[in-house]
């Protein structure tokens, strides 16, 4: 670092992405992209989009709104768009976080949370799931200070019923809950319609995953009216044209496909009972994901050496070296013939071991 950074972000620690490695072509079950392309409506509105990029973008995204409203169920006050998932994300913390209000979420969730707490100088607590992976809803009962939850988890999968997390916005009246559904696309049950029974929830969702747009960078915070305006305030203090005009477009164009988006969502979740299926047959544990991913182990290798072989052979899968973690892998289901691949260079690593 240079010597002009300030004390304030000295000792924050950056979150890290996936590898985005380019020495050579890897198939890439990483970062949870998807396999397919987006929509043909939404690249067809992107490059339209892209002839008047001399003019700033509608910052009210009046035309992406207007979409959402019909395929999300919402009003026009309560729903805001913003630069992926992890912009609202982050909107959320400054607006509903201080040093009385500390944030809450799981020690086992999505990178991001701390990295948003420690930027914003906000104190957390993060609380450990069940040996299982799972949540104690009693562990998310009168907190002071606003609660972050993914659902479905990341990087376990995980997810929890509708009912459960009505159970912790009942018990949590005085302060926000966060409900991340970045997965909830893939088999969970979304609280979007909660929205308008309890003040106090915020929904956020991302574009990246389900609908292919994990390099247009868009995703929504749905929420009460006036929990948007809060984060509105946040939005136009900070980046008013936070959704540039070929994002924005494209947003339109795949929200005019949805059923593009659910026969994807399909193959996805085939592919992925397909992956858990043969992992099982060669003795992996693996938790009961609902996401376009999967969490496994085997006692067979460890984590970070199967991780490093399947690199070598060009299969990228995330690891990570947290100690309940690390004997895990995370992987992002992509096509058939990609994970007909990756079981198939599995067996070879296993076979080799023998």
């Amino acid at each position: 670092m240079s010597r002009f950074l300030t004390e304030k972000y000295a000792s924050l620690t950056p979150y890290t992405p996936g590898e985005q490695p380019k020495d050579m072509k890897y198939i890439k079950l990483n970062t949870n992209e998807s396999p397919f392309q987006p929509s043909k409506l939404a690249i067809a509105a992107a490059a339209e989009a892209a002839k008047r990029l001399e003019l700033y973008s509608d910052p009210e995204c009046h035309d992406l709104v207007a979409a959402a409203e019909k395929v999300f169920s919402v009003s026009r006050d309560e729903i805001l768009f913003t630069n992926g998932s992890d912009e609202i994300l982050n909107f959320a913390f400054m607006a509903f976080c201080d040093k009385e209000h500390p944030a809450i979420f799981p020690d086992i969730t999505y990178g991001f949370y701390p990295v948003f707490a420690q930027l914003n100088g906000i104190p957390y607590r993060a609380i450990p799931l069940r040996e299982d992976f799972t949540i104690d809803l009693e562990d998310y009962k009168d907190h002071k200070g606003a609660i972050f939850i993914a659902n479905p988890n990341a990087p376990t999968g995980i997810a929890l019923k509708k009912d459960e997390i009505e159970q912790i916005i009942l018990a949590n009246p005085e302060s926000v809950v966060i409900i991340d559904e970045a997965y909830v696309d893939f088999g969970a049950e979304s609280a979007m319609s909660l929205i308008h029974k309890y003040d106090n929830l915020l929904v956020t969702q991302t574009f990246s995953k389900s609908r292919s747009m994990a390099g247009a960078r868009l995703g929504f915070g749905a929420g009460s009216k006036e929990l948007i305006r809060d984060l509105n305030t946040i939005k136009y203090s900070t980046n008013p044209y936070n959704v540039n005009r070929m994002t924005m477009a494209a947003g339109i164009g795949v929200l005019a496909d949805e059923n593009y988006t659910k026969e994807n969502c399909e193959k996805i979740k085939r592919n992925r009972e397909y992956t858990l299926s043969s992992l099982r047959e060669l003795g992996f544990f693996a938790t009961d994901s609902v996401a376009n991913f999967v969490f496994a182990k085997s006692d067979k290798i460890s984590g970070e050496e199967l991780y490093s072989r399947l690199k070598e052979r060009g299969i990228l899968v995330r690891h990570f070296s947290s100690p309940r973690l690390c004997e895990y892998n995370r992987i992002t289901i992509g096509s058939r013939e990609q994970m007909e691949a990756l079981i198939a260079e599995i067996k070879k690593i296993l076979e080799e071991m023998e």
